[in-house]
């Protein structure tokens, strides 16, 4: 299926327009929105529906994607979604098997590929200006995978990619003390936990091949929660036999048998909305987006709400 009208929400620092125009290699009406540095692709968005196209291209890393599907999803917009992914991660990306680093096969199946309805995540944070909402397509949450993200040189990831993650996990795993919160599940009672990291997730896959929420589907209509409460050496040991074992190798071995399971200090459930409570602020992200610090979260899902190929 191709497009009459392709608009391209385009971000310049990632690649050159001159690039992306030599992949698009074909006749079609492409309209360019570039996104800026103090939006990155709201605006855009916004320019590209105004302007009447029928496909809206996200060209740039995840928070680019991120932020075009959440205008889309905000705005209830019926143009389909494709993604040119040109960031370090390319979370969205990698979940739905978007060619990477091959702009004229993203092209491809952006302009041609047929279009799937996915869920969209939503974040409703405290922080200190207010209340802000913030959508998420793959996952959001405090602890390792935020403070992986802040404690990253940037111009490591700028030379090594995503590898520049794992140089800072020693860095974030020092910085991810177990706290108390309290959590409550699609409607029920508040309960008491102790917890590091909280991550819910609409995707499950990470860099690397690294599967971290395995039972998570972006058009079931549940997000997927994994709280890790790991503390010293028998901890972190159990966390990594229930992540390579027993939500690893065994589910290979085991086909079928579709519930991730929990363990001493694991914990997966899945959920349609949640409210989390932390006894001492932690950094929250969405989408690899660090949006500061924050003592309490509501999770929600939009079901059905982006239409993408």
């Amino acid at each position: 299926m191709s497009a009459e009208h392709v608009g391209i929400v385009w971000n310049a620092s990632k690649t050159g327009r001159e690039d992306l125009e030599a992949a698009v290699a074909r006749q079609a009406k492409v309209s360019w929105f570039e996104t800026s540095e103090q939006d990155p692709g709201h605006a855009a968005t916004a320019a590209a529906l105004d302007a009447g196209v029928d496909l809206v291209l996200a060209a740039g890393g995840d928070g680019t994607v991120r932020a075009v599907a959440e205008h889309l999803a905000e705005t209830n917009a019926k143009v389909e979604l494709g993604i040119i992914p040109l960031g370090t991660g390319n979370l969205l990306a990698r979940n739905l098997g978007v060619p990477l680093n091959d702009l004229a096969a993203a092209f491809a199946r952006a302009l041609d590929g047929t279009a799937r309805t996915i869920d969209i995540g939503w974040a409703e944070l405290a922080l200190p200006g207010g209340i802000e909402r913030h959508a998420f397509a793959v996952m959001a949450g405090f602890g390792i995978d935020a403070h992986m993200i802040t404690e990253t040189n940037d111009d490591l990831k700028d030379k090594a990619g995503w590898v520049a993650y794992v140089e800072s996990l020693g860095r974030a795993l020092s910085a991810s003390e177990v706290i108390d919160i309290r959590i409550a599940a699609d409607g029920d009672e508040m309960t008491e936990e102790t917890a590091h990291t909280v991550i819910v997730g609409n995707c499950g896959t990470l860099q690397g091949g690294l599967n971290l929420l395995p039972d998570a589907d972006p058009a079931d209509g549940e997000l997927d929660l994994l709280i890790l409460n790991a503390e010293g050496i028998a901890g972190w040991a159990d966390t990594l036999r229930n992540f390579a074992w027993h939500n690893g190798i065994k589910r290979l071995m085991t086909p079928g048998d579709d519930a991730a399971e929990s363990s001493e200090s694991t914990t997966h459930r899945r959920v349609t909305t949640l409210t989390i409570e932390l006894d001492e602020p932690r950094v929250f992200e969405v989408d690899g987006d660090d949006l500061g610090e924050t003592t309490r979260i509501g999770i929600s899902i939009q079901p059905g709400a982006v239409r993408i190929r």
